[in-house]
């Protein structure tokens, strides 16, 4: 059976990002530098500024109403990210960054998963972040590190 191919209306999802109105050298604003800092789309925006105007607060830690709020609307979108990826609730971790996600991979799941005989294998793409900590798991378990 040939699907058909959709196409991308990529006029329409810049729309969401405000910041790539702005004109850079006198031409639309591309941003590729995701791996650093994503840009944010207004659903993004408008989320994070309602939490600090409406419950900031701590989560999972107090008792008192903001911090209720916080923890159900932290626990909301663990569940709708969840949903999104089919996964367990259980199964989604959230991280300040890339760097920090990578490196509880490898800390965690590597040094509890690799051991003697193993070859950890990255592409010669890889960030910094995404080298370094299998570096590191591959010296302390004493394995090979190949691309």
């Amino acid at each position: 059976m040939v699907e058909e191919l959709r196409t991308i209306n990529v006029a329409r999802i810049r729309e969401d990002f405000p910041i790539l109105k702005r004109q850079v050298n006198d031409k639309p604003l591309i941003y590729f530098d995701n791996a650093a800092t994503s840009q944010k789309p207004n659903a993004v925006i408008d989320a994070v500024d309602r939490y600090y105007r409406e419950y900031n607060a701590n989560i999972h830690r107090g008792i008192h109403k903001l911090a209720e709020e916080a923890t159900l609307a932290h626990e909301e979108a663990r569940e709708k990210v969840a949903k999104f990826i089919n996964a367990k609730r259980t199964e989604v971790v959230f991280t300040r960054n890339t760097t920090e996600a990578l490196n509880l991979v490898a800390y965690s799941w590597g040094r509890a998963n690799v051991g003697k005989g193993d070859k950890i294998v990255l592409t010669i793409m890889e960030h910094h972040s995404n080298i370094v900590p299998w570096q590191l798991v591959a010296e302390e378990k004493e394995l090979r590190l190949s691309s």
